[in-house]
């Protein structure tokens, strides 16, 4: 399979999975019975954290270099972001749901997170950061937007340290099922109108 189609993608996320690279080159399909999110409405930001994002050296933009994110999140010892997801995803960017956040410096891609937007949820897929603090920083600037668009939903598939450290936790696969039914219903947009 050189492609995943983008209907298949979408409607797997409404039905509460995700896909993975296998190292074979396979897909597989995942919906854990305990799912991390990170709270949209009650986001946290450590008070350290958000004196440093007062004077941070970076520029945040969206969407300006998609498929360079991608690469920085794949760009690892072991990855599950193999050439089918890379090529699946940039799809769905094209068509509009699969956004970035990217962290940019003097003019070079940093970090970034990236992720899919469906009615008011966003599953988020992964971050990278190629310099100090640029993951962060991506992702800060994420959840804020999220929160500003009317997105109820932060999918973060599980919950690690880095998300912890934000408010990230994992909640029973039922009770993600009913937050991610009415996330779905919302009206939330992520990017501009165009004009």
């Amino acid at each position: 399979m050189s492609d995943l189609d983008p209907a298949v993608i979408l409607n797997a996320y409404c039905q509460g999975m995700f896909p993975m690279g296998m190292e074979d080159g396979r897909i597989g399909w995942y919906r854990p019975d305990w799912r991390g999110i990170l709270p949209v409405a009650g986001f946290h930001v450590p008070e350290r954290f958000e004196r440093y994002l007062k004077s941070h050296p970076f520029e945040v933009r969206w969407d300006t270099d998609f498929a360079g994110v991608m690469r920085g999140c794949a760009d690892r010892a072991e990855t599950w972001i193999n050439d089918v997801i890379l090529d699946s995803y940039q799809r769905l960017h094209a068509l509009g749901y699969a956004h970035s956040a990217e962290v940019w410096r003097e003019g070079r891609l940093v970090g970034g997170v990236y992720g899919v937007a469906i009615g008011g949820a966003f599953f988020g897929e992964s971050m990278f950061s190629r310099e100090t603090q640029a993951s962060k920083v991506a992702l800060v600037s994420l959840q804020r937007r999220l929160k500003e668009r009317g997105f109820i939903l932060h999918d973060t598939q599980w919950t690690t340290p880095h998300l912890a450290m934000f408010g990230g936790r994992e909640i029973p696969s039922r009770d993600y099922m009913r937050l991610l039914e009415r996330a779905l219903r919302a009206e939330a947009c992520f990017v501009d109108a165009p004009g």
